[in-house]
């Protein structure tokens, strides 16, 4: 008998809706996907994450003078500061120096003086004082050189020619660190800059310390933010201060093979289109199936494998595409900031991402490249809770760029 009423319940609407006028019908339907839609960007508008301003004394730095004593706190350059309205790359101030290196720190004394010892070890011999002096004349001549000394004939742009085949250096930022990270990497530092031989520190791909380099001073620069930001905040802002015609984002681990560097700037410039603007991104997909990701837990190899998926169905198809999103190796060249780091809003580990899509949205080439690496203990991720919050934080990254929530100012 229930059953029966039901349907007849059901007959007797269905009789009813026959009745309304059609012009009402659709306008009852525009409305209500309209209110929908008006409800789902309300509740994406304030759920959204909004990256916080930097305080005053967070865009300033600190390094070691000629004479070893910590310099006082100095302004950082800002290209970010100084951009104007009209084409970004007429804007864009032109690079001091070759290569920038943005290293995110929170809480990393134990671990910052060895991926710091194999990366200054790489940059002074590929970009700084130990390489060889090549004139420009001599690097038309040889396109293919490595990437420090490669230049495009088949790009034009009016500065490229005044843009400096060396030089270096790193921006550590110290992610509202409670230990003694600054010290560290000032002490580093010091001690690399006064002596011509300085002992070296072991890392995660020289597990043997052997002799350090001597490396130029005011090279290592630290950025301290006060309040923690999170991995991407702290990259960002460290990427909003760069003077290198390329910048690469390392971990404070170590755990990329520092050493492939060059194959990401290679990489980067054969991808370059005719504005130079291009991204490279270290890749780990090719070892899938190595001992070193077949030893991790289940649950862990559960957890990326469905986030993989996810970033599959959640992202534009080029960046779905790209294998391995969250290495933390990446390098853009200068040209490309403009069109990425301004419009950047999450700060969370799923920052990679975003980062992507802006690149997608943006027409930037972007390439894939394996690199070495390797598992470091001392990991922050806790893989249950950080997995669920980069699934959230991908969600409300792909709904706010969809919704018009975020939007690009170009």
């Amino acid at each position: 008998m229930d059953a029966f009423g039901t349907w007849n319940g059901c007959l007797h609407c269905a009789q009813l809706v026959k009745e309304i006028p059609v012009p009402y019908l659709i306008g009852f339907l525009v409305s209500t996907f309209a209110g929908l839609v008006l409800l789902g960007y309300t509740f994406i508008f304030l759920l959204a994450p909004v990256p916080r301003l930097p305080f005053p004394e967070e865009k300033t730095y600190q390094t070691i003078s000629e004479d070893g004593a910590v310099t006082p706190s100095a302004t950082l350059p800002c290209w970010y500061d100084r951009l104007q309205p009209g084409p970004r790359r007429n804007t864009l101030e032109d690079a001091e120096l070759f290569m920038s290196v943005v290293v995110p720190a929170y809480n990393e004394e134990e671990r910052l003086p060895g991926m710091l010892e194999e990366a200054v070890n790489y940059l002074e011999r590929a970009y700084g004082t130990l390489t060889p002096q090549k004139s420009n004349s001599v690097n038309k001549q040889k396109p293919k050189q490595d990437g420090a000394n490669n230049v495009h004939n088949r790009k034009s742009n009016p500065s490229d020619s005044h843009t400096p085949l060396k030089g270096w250096e790193v921006i550590i930022v110290s992610d509202g660190s409670t230990d003694r990270t600054i010290e560290t990497a000032l002490s580093f530092a010091r001690d690399h800059q006064l002596s011509l031989h300085p002992k070296g520190h072991a890392g995660p791909w020289t597990p043997k310390s052997g002799k350090g380099v001597h490396i130029p001073p005011g090279t290592i620069r630290v950025v301290k933010l006060t309040q923690n930001r999170g991995k991407g905040g702290a990259v960002t802002h460290g990427m909003r201060h760069v003077r290198g015609k390329y910048v690469v984002f390392a971990d404070a681990d170590g755990a990329s093979n520092f050493e492939d560097l060059g194959k990401l700037v290679q990489a980067c410039q054969d991808a370059e289109d005719s504005e130079l603007r291009g991204v490279a991104v270290g890749s780990r997909a090719h070892l899938v199936g190595s001992e070193a990701v077949v030893k991790r837990s289940k649950l862990r190899n559960f957890l990326m494998h469905a986030f993989h998926i996810t970033i599959r169905l959640l992202t534009p198809p080029r960046t779905a595409r790209i294998k391995d999103t969250q290495c933390g190796f990446k390098l853009f060249s200068r040209a490309s900031l403009p069109y990425i780091i301004p419009h950047m809003h999450s700060e969370g580990w799923i920052f990679d991402v975003e980062m992507l899509m802006l690149a997608e949205f943006s027409n930037i080439p972007v390439a894939e490249v394996p690199v070495g690496w390797r598992e470091v203990k001392g990991s922050k991720l806790n893989v249950v809770w950080d997995s669920l919050g980069m699934a959230w934080g991908l969600a409300m990254l792909r709904a706010a760029w969809g919704f018009g929530v975020y939007r690009r100012n170009v």
